[in-house]
């Protein structure tokens, strides 16, 4: 059953339900021989989501080609829709269109629900703040424990009215538009690069331009590069600094932008060729991409993988053995997941740092991940900022299921792990449609 979002002026349109008919657990088949394949990777999350934003503040008709259809996406085109713009979703097609307004928001009014979808709950602020009503955001429970004062102390120190509805620093928060003046702020980098993001793609809308510094170490910087990308390709006037970014006041413009495919989902099936000794490639993804995941190969071919980029098609071949490497996730770690359920095949242990702002994430993903292999029998050693992964001498895992606490990542990686050991079954496999409706539709595509 489609989705129906009542559109504006008057107008329909429907989302599939990505949702679908998920059982309550799921147990993945090991692959028979090594795969050989072509994946085809929808597009990325994050960049649909900074495009919608970027097209909704932009002047006129914009088209997003090759957009993710996901949970996460939803929230947001919902909400632009209950904001009063025009938003056509052409599911078959591949494309949505989004009606701009030049940084104004029609509404005077909305309560919106975000789900547990991280950049909506952080770009929608900002963004709301230049409208002229009142705003409620809200998500679910997982959403009110994950951490949002940072970017609601510097929407206060730029002048904007935030208040929390009843926790302190926690969602629900009610947003006062109004416009945002503008000036210079600090924000911490060590819990979410989405805070400033969120203020980044607002900036050009202030009315004196925005100064933005980064509060000890940035977290996932590669992410606020893809904002600073996407905003000049709108038309926005942005500059970097040592520590910060200047934004002048202007306005971005509608065009066509298309969206890469999802290096984060193609982390993935890059694994899966790493842990079978099997050859996996995935077209669209330039050497230049604009996602920092894509670095998630350097460390395979560390691993022993042979990597290869060929005409926007990157090209993974597993080695007999994989090596267990150290390695510093902290600009790319929402690829730890992936590299955790392959550590256990490897020849000796593998160390990932720089992952203490992942506790605050879909879930507290350094403890899920250290629980979930110990359940397989896997040693892990977990501290607060990091993970030591220590394979067995047979490097085998135990049968079990695997919990995923709603964490769409959970799932996706500790599938990639099933289709080598016997007997790995995940929980609530339907938690994938936040990012990738068809994931297990594509693990099976590699039966050949």
């Amino acid at each position: 059953m489609a989705r129906e979002i009542k559109g504006v002026p008057g107008r329909d349109f429907g989302v599939e339900d990505v949702r679908g008919n998920f059982p309550d657990e799921l147990e993945i088949v090991p692959l028979k021989k090594p795969p050989d394949a072509e994946v085809g990777v929808p597009g990325s999350k994050s960049i649909t989501n900074r495009a919608l934003i970027l097209a909704a503040l932009a002047a006129g008709r914009s088209t997003i080609s090759n957009p993710l259809f996901s949970d996460d996406t939803f929230w947001l085109m919902q909400a632009l829709v209950q904001l009063g713009f025009e938003v056509f979703a052409d599911v078959p097609g591949r494309r949505v269109e989004v009606v701009g307004l030049g940084g104004r928001i029609p509404a005077g009014k909305a309560d919106i629900f975000v789900g547990n979808a991280g950049t909506v709950a952080r770009f929608l602020p900002p963004f709301l703040a230049l409208g002229r009503g009142v705003y409620r955001l809200d998500g679910t429970p997982r959403m009110r424990e994950r951490p949002v004062s940072d970017l609601v102390d510097a929407l206060r120190a730029l002048g904007v009215r935030v208040d929390y509805e009843e926790d302190e620093g926690r969602f629900p928060i009610v947003v006062h538009g109004g416009g945002i003046p503008g000036g210079s702020v600090t924000v911490p980098g060590d819990k979410s690069s989405q805070f400033l993001s969120g203020l980044l793609l607002a900036a050009p809308y202030t009315r004196e331009g925005l100064s933005l510094k980064v509060g000890g170490q940035l977290v996932s910087k590669p992410y606020v590069e893809i904002t600073a990308r996407m905003m000049r390709s709108f038309g926005g006037t942005l500059e970097s600094f040592e520590g910060g970014y200047r934004v002048s006041p202007g306005a971005y413009r509608a065009r066509h932008y298309a969206v890469e495919p999802d290096a984060s989902a193609a982390s993935y099936f890059f694994a899966v060729a790493a842990a079978t000794g099997g050859r996996i490639r995935v077209a669209g993804l330039p050497p230049n991409a604009i996602q920092g995941d894509l670095r998630f190969v350097h460390l395979l071919k560390r691993m022993g993988c042979q990597v290869a980029f060929d005409a926007g098609v990157v090209e993974v071949r597993g080695p007999e053995r994989l090596r267990g490497i150290d390695a510093d996730m902290g600009d790319i770690s929402d690829t730890m997941m992936t590299l955790a359920a392959i550590a256990p095949f490897a020849d000796r242990p593998t160390t990932m740092t720089g992952l203490g702002h992942t506790r605050h994430q879909e879930t507290d993903r350094l403890s899920a991940v250290a629980r979930e292999l110990s359940r397989l029998g896997v040693r892990v050693e977990e501290r607060v900022n990091s993970l030591r992964i220590i394979p067995g001498k047979d490097r085998r895992l135990r049968r079990g299921l695997v919990r995923t606490y709603d964490d769409h990542r959970m799932a996706m990686s500790f599938a990639v792990a099933g289709l080598v050991a016997e007997g790995i079954r995940i929980e609530n496999p339907g938690c994938v449609t936040k990012t990738l409706p068809g994931y297990f539709g594509l693990l099976e595509g590699l039966r050949g």
